[in-house]
């Protein structure tokens, strides 16, 4: 692979309906954004879903599954915190576009299967990119901490599922770092990075710049978003967005941090890209998931494998 071509975006090449897909709930859609306009800036059609913290709307016009729903700008619900109709609100602003964000409710990997599976004959997809908005979606299981692991396996291996039908499927790690909050070694990540290197599974890395179109349209979205909601403002996608200036160490955007100490660093930007089904071969606790119906059992059952798991112990990075 020539070192001018990003091999993310040359695995793409021939695809022409790709999906962009939040992995771990609340506003880890907004940490794709990036990816969304430069593969429409590239002529691909691109569409967004999202794992769902919010209580979605329930008008049938709206149900794609029973656990996939079609959320737009004026879709409605009883609570204010709704990052994907935020989303949608952005766009109709921003881009006068009306554009609909496909939202799973917090499940188990079966009916985030079936949900997936649908969209990808509704869309007629080729590929899918999952992004996560930090990076422990790729702790396997034995890791010192495995930071908020729920959402993330259950996206993995809904999304994975796709792959046997002959969709092309990816994960895209950024925000370097932020994971710290949630205990996660930085350590034991850069050691799954090498893992996948040595199975060809590792597509590289690229930075989202301050000056580059997409990050603007990064921050203008999540800018939009911090005034709309107010009380919850996403940590991840200000941690990012901070970063992207340029800022650096304990640098709170938000007070939901008040209290703690962040590290604003460079890294925070960058996309760390994989092959998505050896991501999801390398988890120690995937095939004990795979007919969960709730995210109750997807708990339950870590819980279970962590206790009959030895961990391993945290390791600093060397500088």
């Amino acid at each position: 692979m020539p070192l001018q071509h990003w091999p993310l975006f040359s695995e793409l090449q021939d695809c022409q309906s790709i999906l962009i897909a939040g992995a771990g709930g609340g506003f880890d859609v907004y940490s794709g954004l990036p990816l969304y306009f430069a593969l429409r800036a590239a002529g691909k059609t691109v569409h967004l879903a999202n794992l769902s913290f919010a209580e979605l709307p329930s008008e049938p016009e709206s149900r794609i599954t029973s656990h996939c729903v079609r959320v737009d700008a004026d879709s409605r619900c009883r609570s204010s915190y709704f990052p994907e109709k935020t989303l949608a609100e952005w766009f109709r602003s921003r881009h006068q576009e009306e554009v609909n964000i496909y939202t799973f409710p917090q499940c188990g990997v079966i009916p985030l299967i079936e949900g997936y599976a649908r969209l990808k004959d509704r869309l007629k997809l080729d590929a899918v990119v999952l992004v996560d908005g930090g990076t422990d979606s790729l702790m396997r299981g034995d890791e010192f901490g495995l930071g908020t692991p729920e959402e993330d396996i259950a996206s993995l291996l809904a999304v994975n599922s796709l792959s046997a039908a002959g969709c092309k499927t990816f994960l895209a790690c950024i925000g370097f770092g932020i994971d710290t909050f949630h205990g996660v070694c930085h350590a034991h990540f850069l050691e799954a990075v090498a893992a996948l290197t040595q199975n060809d599974a590792f597509l590289g890395v690229t930075a989202v710049l301050k000056s580059m179109p997409e990050a603007q349209e990064f921050l203008s979205a999540v800018q939009h978003a911090n005034l709309n909601s107010i009380n919850r403002k996403s940590i991840v996608a200000n941690s990012i967005a901070s970063a992207i200036e340029g800022h650096f160490g304990d640098v709170h955007r938000t007070g939901r941090t008040d209290g703690s100490k962040l590290w604003i660093n460079p890294l925070m930007p960058i996309y760390w890209t994989f092959h998505l089904p050896a991501v999801a071969q390398r988890s120690l606790y995937a095939e004990l998931l795979h007919d969960t119906q709730t995210m109750r059992d997807i708990t339950t059952r870590i819980s279970l494998l962590r206790g009959q798991t030895k961990q391993k112990e945290w390791e600093d990075i060397p500088c």
